[in-house]
């Protein structure tokens, strides 16, 4: 059971992983393709803000926003794949902050094609958030092991006379 625990975590991760490998590896000086493409999406969130919380979101550049991703994603599936708790939960928060920046079909009419297409991506990404809060429930719900097993070990009966 422990093997086939391992296996589908790591298949759960390889979504994260070959995610953060891209990114990674087309990021070059100006974080790349994700960078451009998240630049007037991140804007229209600021406005989003702005115009109904009157809340302004400082200035980030979108390389350091990608590169954030990157070790989220890095350091969560490394972790995730071990079992950890503190691995689901990055990941979650990787989830729970990029899928509706990354997937604003709220943006679009629901007639438009890009309506579907982003729509259907963030479902997914919902999915994926469900999965990790299932798993931390999980494991925040069985009951721990104790590591000193050894020392319940039961005395020497005394003898009897």
């Amino acid at each position: 059971m422990a093997t086939m625990s391992f296996v589908g975590r790591l298949l759960f991760v390889s979504v994260f992983v070959l995610s953060a490998y891209q990114e990674f590896s087309e990021f070059g000086s100006d974080g790349g393709p994700a960078a451009k493409a998240l630049a007037p999406k991140f804007n229209v969130l600021s406005k989003h803000v702005a115009t109904h919380i009157g809340f302004e979101l400082p200035h980030v550049e979108m390389k350091h926003l990608i590169l954030g991703a990157i070790v989220l994603k890095g350091l969560g599936s490394l972790l995730f794949v071990f079992g950890s708790t503190l691995g689901a939960l990055l990941l979650l928060i990787h989830q729970a902050v990029a899928s509706p920046v990354l997937y604003d079909f709220y943006n679009y009419d629901v007639d438009k094609k890009e309506f579907v297409q982003l729509f259907f991506k963030f479902s997914q990404n919902l999915a994926l958030l469900g999965a990790l809060l299932f798993f931390i429930g999980m494991k925040n719900s069985m009951p721990r092991r104790s590591s000193s097993s050894s020392s319940k070990k039961k005395g020497p009966k005394a003898k009897a006379n």
